[in-house]
């Protein structure tokens, strides 16, 4: 008798806490609300499951109690209920499955119009990369990857040379138009996923996954890996900012481009260069590496 009053308290009591809790999503910012559908869908179908079988396990535990003067009846097989069973569990499972596989299909299928940009994960940071005036992402290999070229861009490739580079800062994004969002690691599995957009995937060493999604409202959004990735774990975190289209375009002509960082690394190459050769002519001691060279023996034999 106790043992199914504490199991009604359980089925009620969590209703209740599922219905009153604080403790939501947060607030969508992106197309993605078919994802918010595709969980609620599950959720009154585990829930409805959950309260089913609690409920019934209580009659149970009460009707089928222990009574003086009572046996136990055995029916090792009962067919019928075996099928409504089988029926039962099969159109559960498939309502929930049907619409992830509908939402799925919109989710690997990226509009023709998307922006395409790239974001690039290691240890323990986000960087991004926007194609610049024409449209086009260059080509990258991890073989390229340096602290000059973070990136790994191909310094070859005419397509890269004005790709905007945001090396840990904040991304901006337009409001109202898709963007296809290619993923990378350097080092290993990290997820880039801002829970406001609801989309996110895996980042895999050597493979280049993807997502799309389109920002419907303006506002500052925090990125978090969402795939434990080593001990500063916890501190993978940046900022999506999305933008009314000219305060974006604002933005967007304030960054730098693969060219100019380019440029940039000779000439800060060259001046630590002609700054060892002034110290080497001048007779100074220490280098521009931070070398100091040893003392000369001021003894003689």
């Amino acid at each position: 008798m106790i043992l199914a009053f504490v199991l009604v308290v359980l089925v009620v009591g969590s209703v209740i806490f599922h219905l009153l809790s604080p403790w939501w999503w947060t607030p969508i910012a992106s197309n993605w609300d078919y994802i918010d559908h595709t969980i609620t869908i599950t959720f009154w179908i585990t829930g409805v499951v959950f309260v089913a079988i609690g409920l019934f396990m209580a009659y149970c535990v009460f009707r089928f109690r222990h009574q003086e003067g009572t046996r136990a009846a055995y029916e090792p097989e009962n067919k019928r209920l075996e099928w409504w069973l089988t029926v039962v569990t099969t159109l559960g499972v498939a309502g929930m499955l049907t619409p992830g596989l509908f939402v799925w299909n919109q989710f690997i299928t990226v509009p023709k119009e998307a922006d395409v940009i790239e974001v690039m994960a290691q240890q323990w940071q986000f960087s991004f990369r926007l194609p610049g005036k024409d449209g086009v992402l260059g080509t990258s290999d991890t073989g390229n990857v340096s602290s000059e070229n973070p990136f790994g861009l191909n310094p070859n490739d005419p397509n890269g040379q004005d790709d905007v580079l945001i090396e840990a800062q904040d991304l901006h994004l337009p409001l109202n138009r898709p963007v296809k969002v290619l993923l990378r690691s350097v080092d290993t599995l990290h997820n880039f996923y801002v829970p406001q957009f609801r989309a996110k995937m895996d980042m895999v060493p050597g493979m280049v996954t993807y997502f799309w999604f389109t920002p419907t409202r303006t506002g500052t959004f925090e990125s978090i890996c969402a795939e434990l990735c080593g001990t500063g774990h916890y501190t993978m975190r940046a900022v999506v900012v999305v933008d009314e289209d000219s305060a974006y375009q604002t933005w967007l002509q304030e960054q730098s481009t693969f060219k100019q960082a380019l440029a940039k690394n000779r000439n800060s190459t060259g001046s630590k260069l002609s700054l060892a050769l002034s110290k080497r002519q001048t007779g100074s001691a220490d280098s521009v590496y931070g070398v100091i060279p040893p003392k000369r023996n001021s003894l003689r034999n």
